[in-house]
């Protein structure tokens, strides 16, 4: 039985509420893990712990995994929450579709561990991936961001790319310019809890050289860019896709009407969410035996 959109949203808003300044990190943290206990993966999931890059992490693959692919899943969390276990349903959902095994590493977060910590681990583990076989990077919301300056850091020191990018609702520009001029309804991203997770990971470092969005984008592999009608980094999403065409980059857009910020982490709920993860899986799988 599909439970009515509206009716989703509204949980969704509910269960954000605790998210963002002056709620502590840590009470975030397990609200979020609670919440996702409640998750229901898709028959025929197969969930394994690991390490990975020297982090703990986990495996997750459907029935049919192609052992020569694999997609290394960069979760969102504003820098400071969610985790492997958050984010099983997105890994899950995209190991089926993508016909690959999804490792998700338990990176380091902020504020405990500024940047570059979250873009040290992501590189360790694909380092460690790409000794496998073809390795595509998924990254949402903050986790979208790391992919990129992932991608870019690899690009500048003349070490292997991903085989390409999947961004879901990616966080481009930390100087929050963006964000803060986005006025429309998202029920999942409080502005507080943007800023709260921007100034965790910077610790002071400038927010305009960590920004994706205000760097030299060319040379970067083939990107798929997710972005909602309904969420406050929509405006961000559309400058990144503007950026990248204009530095060459193989990009292509999809705007998901109706929806709000990472619906993909609701995908157990939302068909759409689950249509959008399909069609993620889909051209990853189709890029990576090109």
């Amino acid at each position: 039985m599909r439970i009515p959109l509206p009716v989703v949203r509204a949980v969704v808003r509910a269960g954000s509420r605790p998210m963002g300044r002056p709620v502590p990190i840590g009470v975030q943290r397990a609200w979020l893990e609670a919440q996702s206990r409640l998750s229901r993966l898709p028959a025929g999931t197969t969930v394994e712990r690991v390490v990975l890059g020297g982090r703990p992490a986990e495996r997750v693959i459907g029935p049919v995994p192609d052992p020569s692919r694999s997609v290394l899943l960069v979760h969102g969390g504003a820098f400071i929450t969610c985790s492997p276990r958050t984010h099983r349903v997105v890994a899950a959902h995209l190991a089926h579709a993508a016909q690959a095994a999804v490792l998700v590493p338990d990176y380091r977060r902020a504020p405990e561990h500024p940047f570059p910590a979250a873009v040290d681990d992501a590189d360790a583990a694909l380092d460690e991936l790409q000794g496998t076989g073809a390795v595509s990077v998924f990254g949402d919301s903050a986790g979208g961001a790391i992919a990129l300056l992932l991608a870019l850091r690899r690009r500048d020191e003349g070490r292997p790319a991903p085989d390409a990018l999947a961004l879901v609702s990616p966080m481009t520009d930390l100087t929050l310019a963006s964000a803060d001029a986005c006025q429309g309804p998202d029920p999942l991203l409080r502005r507080s809890w943007v800023r709260q997770g921007r100034d965790a990971f910077l610790a002071g470092a400038d927010p305009r050289a960590a920004s994706p969005l205000h760097r030299d984008l060319r040379g970067l592999p083939p990107v798929l860019l997710h972005v909602s009608e309904h969420e406050r980094l929509r405006p961000e999403g559309e400058q990144l896709a503007v950026a990248l065409r204009s530095a060459g980059v193989d990009v292509t857009v999809e705007l998901l009407d109706g929806l709000w910020h990472d619906v993909h982490v609701h995908a157990h709920l939302v068909p759409e969410a689950a249509q959008a993860l399909e069609r993620m899986g889909t051209w990853l799988r189709q890029g990576a035996s090109t």
